[in-house]
Parts: C-alpha cells; sequence; structure tokens
C-alpha cells in the first residue's frame, strides 16, 4: 500500500524552516554539552535497575522488602525507557551510532524489544503520528477505540467505565502480545513501513523473551529460594507499578479530544503539512520543574520532540520557548495543558468514542 503523504504547502515549509534556523541559532548559543548528563544516566539507570534487582533476591526472606524492590524495578523500567531508550532509538546520547545501539539493547533485558519498537516509534509513529492505520501507538486492540471518528464495537461502548483495569496492563500487553503479534501477524500496521522482518530478529526475540522470564521468575525460585507465589505476585506488581507509571507519562501526549486524528483521502494524502500536522497532533504539559526535566525525561515537551527529534531531550526546554512564541506570532496550533488537565481530557475521548460522538477536526 502506497504511504500517506502530507500536504504540499510551500508557506508552510518556509515558515518551519524559519523556526528550526530559530532553534538551532538558540542550541548553538547553549555553551555546555548537556548530553553529558544522558550518558551518565545511561550507566546510572541500569545499574540502579540490576542493584534493586540482587537487593531483592538476597533479601528475599523479607516479603516486603522483595516485593517493594521489585515495584521501585518497574519504576527504574520505565525511566530507563524515558530517559535512554527513547533518546538512544534517536541517536541522541552519543555521536557513536554503536554506542546509542547499545543502549537501545538495554531494551531487550527488561522485557521489551528494541528491534520491533525502533520500527514502530521511527517508521511508524513519527512518520504518521494519529494516523488510523499508520501510527502504531494508537493502532486499536479490541478493547478500547482511540481514533474517534471509527465505530465503537462491542465492549468499546463501555470503554470508559472499564478503561483503568485495561491500562494496568499495558505493559503485559506490550511484552507478551503485541511483540509477538508484530513479528508474526501479517495484518499489523508496523508491516506497512517495515516490510518483511528478519528471521534473526524474531529468533533474538524469541530468546531474550525467555531470559527476561528466567532471571525475572525462575533465578529467584531455583536459586534464592523464593516461594513460586511470591516470584509471580512481585514480578506482577513490577509490571503493574512500570504500567500505570508509563501511561500517566504518555497519555496525555496524543491521545487527547483537543488532538487531530486526520483522515486519510482516497489518494492516501494527508489534510496537513508535515509542520501544521504535528502540532495539530501533539500538545505539551505545563508542567516544567526538575523532576519532569531530570528524570522524566521532559517528555512534558512533546512538540519540540516531534518538530526536532534530533536533539536530546536536555535542550527541549529552550526549544519549546522558541516553538511557543513562534506559534504565538504566526497563529499554529500550539497546546499546553496541566497533566491532570490532560488526563481527564484522556478520559473524555473514551468516553465521546464510546459513545460515538465524534468532535475532533475531521478535515
Amino acid at each position: 500500500m502506497e504511504k500517506p503523504s502530507y500536504l504540499k504547502d510551500s508557506d508552510d515549509a518556509r515558515l518551519f524552516n524559519e523556526l528550526r534556523k530559530k532553534v538551532n541559532q538558540r542550541i548553538e548559543a547553549i555553551p555546555e554539552n548537556r548530553d553529558i548528563y544522558i550518558q551518565i544516566k545511561a550507566v546510572l539507570l541500569p545499574l540502579i535497575y540490576i542493584g534493586l534487582y540482587f537487593f531483592a533476591v538476597l533479601n528475599a526472606e523479607q516479603q516486603w522488602v522483595y516485593i517493594l524492590s521489585f515495584i521501585l524495578m518497574g519504576i527504574s523500567l520505565v525511566l530507563i525507557y524515558l530517559n535512554l531508550i527513547h533518546e538512544a532509538a534517536h541517536n541522541n546520547i552519543y555521536k557513536s551510532k554503536r554506542l546509542n545501539w547499545m543502549v537501545l539493547h538495554i531494551f531487550d533485558f527488561i522485557g521489551a524489544n528494541s528491534y520491533i519498537w525502533k520500527k514502530r516509534h521511527i517508521a511508524s509513529h513519527h512518520a504518521y503520528p494519529n494516523v488510523d492505520g499508520w501510527d502504531t501507538d494508537i493502532e486499536q486492540s479490541g478493547l478500547l477505540l482511540i481514533v474517534p471518528w471509527i465505530k465503537a464495537k462491542g465492549i468499546q461502548k463501555y470503554q470508559h467505565r472499564f478503561f483503568f483495569l485495561v491500562y494496568p496492563l499495558y505493559l503485559f500487553n506490550w511484552m507478551f502480545i503485541r511483540d509477538f503479534r508484530d513479528f508474526f501477524d501479517k495484518e499489523r500496521v508496523i508491516l506497512k513501513t517495515q516490510g518483511r522482518i528478519p528471521v534473526v530478529e524474531k529468533v533474538k526475540m524469541l530468546g531474550y523473551k525467555l531470559f527476561y522470564f528466567f532471571y525475572q521468575i525462575v533465578v529467584p525460585v531455583l536459586f534464592f529460594k523464593v516461594s513460586i507465589g511470591l516470584a509471580l505476585g512481585a514480578w506482577f506488581l513490577q509490571v503493574i507499578a512500570a504500567s500505570i507509571f508509563a501511561l500517566f507519562v504518555l497519555l496525555p501526549l496524543h491521545p487527547l479530544p483537543d488532538n487531530a486524528f486526520p483522515k486519510l483521502d482516497k489518494d492516501n494524502g494527508l489534510p496537513f503539512s508535515w509542520l501544521r500536522h504535528q502540532l495539530e497532533v501533539t500538545n505539551d504539559l505545563r508542567e516544567n520543574n526538575w523532576l519532569v526535566r531530570n528524570v522524566l525525561g521532559n517528555f512534558n515537551f512533546h512538540v519540540a520532540h516531534h518538530l526536532f527529534p534530533n536533539y536530546s531531550y536536555m535542550y527541549y526546554n529552550e526549544i519549546t520557548e522558541e516553538i511557543e512564541d513562534f506559534a504565538r506570532e504566526h497563529n499554529l496550533a500550539y497546546k499546553r495543558f496541566p497533566l491532570i488537565t490532560a488526563l481527564r481530557k484522556h478520559r473524555d475521548l473514551l468516553r465521546q468514542n464510546a459513545n460515538n460522538a465524534y468532535y475532533i477536526l475531521e478535515e
């Protein structure tokens, strides 16, 4: 199938070139190399994850210590994703692509698959955000309906009443269903942008999944006398904690009623230029403090990431200032909400979609 194409608009192309020039000048004026702080995290965060694991198994006789350590592993897993995996996929941590590749492969050891996720993120989500049938991040699972102009069916009509039971299972679905379906189900969106997946990557995916389950469950039971119930329970709580934490950060950025879900025309064309598309489908969060800048990987500044993915999140504060001023000057659709407001809006989107009350920009 022919890939979607953005609306050709010379004025918007000129606007983006002007914005890019302003951003580049702003970043070049910063004397320090801030990426060194991410490089420190590339060592520190995996060590925290590993340290929590060994602290858990070596203190397994105290069940509360074991459980708490595994829950904290879930939190650190998300921090590794936000601070390292996401940046490594864009080659933003090191100048060396090989070093970025090595960091990206940490993902394989903590339950996900680095190969297929990078394909999803770069070739699907960044290429066509919020475009049904092309953005894997809004690919329909059957339980929840994200795209407003698709008719809700069956249990989706009640999604606003049970979504809080589904979302804590987010990473279970990612690790044990979504990865496998993307590798082996020929109907999945990822094949439109990726094409045939090499057999060696399928073998590696299965091997890493088995190793993950081995050290998470089997090793504590066989070598540290942890009961099967405790091992499974602590691991389950780890993934639950990670799922809730991850969605708390990720949900407010794209699937909101204020964001467009552009429809393709009969020629697979999109209604917006690339610049306006990124602004229409993405929003920022108002929170801007030490925690979001240094711990959560500046995911509050998501518009900056979609417009300038070649810069690491350490520069998003300045980039966002330029974007906000530029959008105000040229009447562009820049959106920014408080976190709680954005989460409430996402719930509203689920309710509207369940009731088929389509009110998002269609054309």
